[in-house]
C-alpha cells in the first residue's frame, strides 16, 4: 500500500476532471479523494497498490475527455486510510 499526493494542471477544472479521477480510482481500487485548488489545478490524495497507484497517475497525464493536461506533480505521502474516494467541493 502506497499514499500518493497529486497535483494536475492545465485546463482540469469544470471539465469533469474530477468525477472521471473518482470513477478510474474506483476500478483501480484506489482511495483518496480530489478536489479543486485556488490556482485552477486539481489536488489528488490517492491510496493503493503501487501498481495501480502508477496506473492512476497515467490516468491523471490524459485526464478526462475535455481536459487538457499540462503538468502532473507527483509525491509518496503517509499512509492515511482513506476507505473510499471522494469527490470535494474544494473552492466551490
Amino acid at each position: 500500500m502506497k499514499h500518493y499526493n497529486i497535483r494536475v494542471y492545465g485546463k482540469v477544472q469544470g471539465v469533469f476532471f474530477r468525477a472521471s479521477a473518482r470513477y478510474c480510482a474506483e476500478r483501480l481500487t484506489i482511495s483518496g479523494f480530489a478536489q479543486n485548488e485556488d490556482d485552477g489545478s486539481v489536488y489528488i490524495e490517492a491510496e493503493g497498490s503501487e501498481e495501480n497507484l502508477k496506473l492512476f497517475e497515467e490516468w491523471c497525464h490524459k485526464g478526462s475527455e475535455r481536459s487538457e493536461v499540462s503538468e502532473v506533480q507527483t509525491e509518496e505521502g503517509a499512509i492515511k486510510n482513506f476507505t473510499s474516494f471522494e469527490v470535494n467541493r474544494g473552492i466551490y
